[in-house]
């Protein structure tokens, strides 16, 4: 399938975590079968792109071979492949991964270190693949060791201004530029909701920016909830960020996310 990002105000992303330690869904998708399942109800929902990710990056997380990756992403994505023609986002670090998955029409590379590895450049050359850069302070080991900026919204702005711009100076095309302010990657509580709040300055990047909240510990600390008792929050966000200009929503939550999307978009119109 090809995909366009201009051809829909917004998009939801469903998550798929193809690993046994995923701050929320760690384990729950095993088999075959069950990711199958998994995937045609998220298709359901109404979901837009399925992001697949092999390795965990919750605060703390180890990282994993290639190899181990590639041995969990790939008989998962040939599966999907066979029965649907949905756009796929890899969530991986490594080029070599994203290399054995090509054959299978990926739409997105969701890399978390912002092509902390040069080799995705001529991938992206080659393939025209839409390329997602985040924001994230260190490495998912420590990056939620007493996180500091000297603001942190200026310091996420620059950033992927600068990848942005490296981008565009090895001959990527900036539609094909998603960025990411990186919620939960070495973030206080405060520095999440400064960046929420101000989500809409970084359009002056791009317009194409996803966002990542779904019942991360923002929500939780905020609301002293657990991670199955986020998705009232987590949908007040969606909400939030849609407002705030958010064009991807990556989510849990497919159903409940579309619905409020819905509804933020509804008073966008009106307030137009």
């Amino acid at each position: 399938m090809n995909f366009d990002i201009t051809s829909q105000d917004y998009y939801i992303m469903g998550i798929l975590n193809i690993t046994p330690d995923s701050f929320y869904d760690g384990g729950s998708y095993t088999s075959i079968d069950h990711i199958l399942l998994h995937v045609d109800k998220m298709i359901k929902e109404g979901v837009d792109i399925v992001d697949i990710g092999g390795e965990s990056s919750r605060p703390g997380s180890q990282r994993i071979s290639i190899q181990e990756e590639i041995d969990r992403l790939l008989p998962v994505v040939e599966k999907i492949r066979e029965h649907h023609d949905i756009p796929i986002s890899i969530d991986s670090m490594k080029p070599e991964v994203i290399q054995q998955l090509l054959p299978y029409k990926i739409q997105i590379i969701n890399d978390i270190s912002s092509l902390s590895d040069d080799r995705f450049i001529k991938i992206l050359k080659d393939t025209g693949t839409y390329i997602c850069l985040m924001h994230m302070l260190k490495t998912p080991e420590t990056m939620q060791d007493n996180p500091n900026y000297d603001n942190v919204l200026n310091d996420v702005t620059e950033f992927l201004q600068e990848r942005f711009s490296y981008c565009l100076s090895q001959g990527i095309d900036k539609k094909n530029i998603i960025i990411d302010p990186g919620f939960g990657f070495g973030k206080t509580l405060d520095h999440n909701y400064t960046l929420l709040k101000n989500l809409r300055v970084l359009t002056e990047i791009t317009e194409n920016i996803l966002v990542g909240i779904s019942r991360k510990s923002m929500i939780g600390n905020l609301l002293n909830k657990s991670v199955n008792d986020r998705l009232e929050g987590s949908l007040a966000a969606t909400v939030l960020s849609i407002i705030n200009c958010a064009k991807i929503i990556r989510t849990h939550d497919v159903r409940e996310t579309k619905i409020a999307a819905l509804i933020a978009q509804e008073f966008i119109g009106i307030n137009k």
